[in-house]
């Protein structure tokens, strides 16, 4: 028979083991809903802190360049990207920028973003000079002219002013070569002109030595190669129409091109009137003899050799067919002839 008081204890001491499992129970309960509220309160915290600071703005200025100026500080460029739209808040960018330990480090520039980026990548772009630039691929057609230029580069360069362009390139019209460029999206008109004409001056001493075995001043030869470009497209028709050419200006002929009215007026052969015919521009070739004044466009190294190299023939002459085929006179009565066969 067991001992009374042996049975106490052990009642007392299972009364125990229950009491210390309901306050375990209740210790976790209690921790799991302090636990639960933090992770509540920190979520939402930082709910609020990437909303209203990290996130990037609404109006980020995706594909638009944004400027840092020479020795600006690090104020200085977090209130311009926070004006810009770059960033919410200047004063997180100045405490992200800090604690990267780059405060002294900013890198000026100019900046571009092909999509939205948070406060962070932000401030990691600006304290290791991530700007963003690629070159964009620029193709200026052969016989364009500084006009044409002003709107293709004004198009894609950010930096590029249409109007200080034209101001400069209309007396380097002929000069900037036609090619495909490739430019960061920040150059300047200053850095297009200067880069067209190396390119002209590159190409143009590859056929130096026919240049000046032909003759005639570089300026006559780049004019004549301006007017042959929009006259012909083979290297054969451009040879023979430089021919053409050269042969009415021996023989104290006018040109009578009509592609100079493009340059003046923006009018092709079959759109000109008896008055365009007779204006007064110092580009109309029917009623001012020798070569135009200036260039009408950018020749391509091909029409600048085919004006040094004629083919050497006896025509005055030459119309195109509607196929595109040109066919040369060396008689006005013959032209009249082929005119009315091939065009009329």
């Amino acid at each position: 028979m067991q001992h009374p008081f042996r049975r106490f204890l052990e009642r007392a001491l299972n009364a125990y083991e229950r009491m210390q499992e309901k306050l375990s129970v209740r210790s976790r309960e209690h921790t799991n809903r302090r636990t639960i509220t933090i992770l509540i309160v920190v979520g939402s915290i930082a709910t609020i802190l990437y909303l209203a600071v990290v996130r990037p703005p609404d109006n980020f200025p995706i594909g638009e360049l944004v400027g840092i100026q020479q020795g600006a500080t690090l104020q200085d460029a977090s209130t311009i990207l926070q004006e810009d739209g770059v960033v919410r808040s200047a004063t997180a960018l100045r405490i992200i920028v800090f604690l990267l330990g780059h405060e002294r480090d900013v890198h000026a520039g100019d900046y571009l973003f092909k999509e939205p980026q948070d406060l962070f990548s932000v401030a990691r772009a600006i304290s290791i000079g991530a700007y963003g630039l690629e070159p964009l691929r620029i193709r200026i057609p052969e016989g364009a002219t500084t006009g044409e230029m002003a709107i293709i580069f004004g198009g894609r360069l950010q930096r590029f002013n249409a109007e200080r362009f034209l101001a400069q390139a209309r007396p380097e019209e002929g000069y900037l070569f036609p090619d495909t460029y490739f430019f960061l999206p920040n150059a300047t008109e200053d850095l297009v002109i200067r880069t067209m004409r190396q390119n002209f001056d590159t190409h143009e001493a590859t056929i130096d030595a026919e240049v000046k075995a032909f003759g005639k001043p570089l300026k006559d030869v780049v004019i004549m190669a301006s007017l042959i470009e929009r006259e012909a497209k083979t290297m054969e028709d451009r040879r023979m129409i430089a021919g053409v050419l050269w042969n009415r200006l021996q023989r104290g002929m006018f040109l009578q091109v009509d592609a100079t009215f493009f340059y003046t007026m923006g009018k092709g052969t079959y759109q000109l009137t008896t008055a365009d015919l007779a204006s007064d521009s110092p580009y109309n070739t029917y009623k001012h003899g020798g070569l135009p004044p200036g260039p009408i466009g950018s020749p391509s190294l091909s029409s600048l050799e085919a004006t040094v190299t004629p083919i050497k023939h006896n025509y005055l002459y030459y119309l195109a067919d509607k196929h595109g085929v040109t066919h040369y006179s060396a008689t006005y009565a013959e032209h009249l002839r082929k005119k009315q066969l091939y065009v009329n």
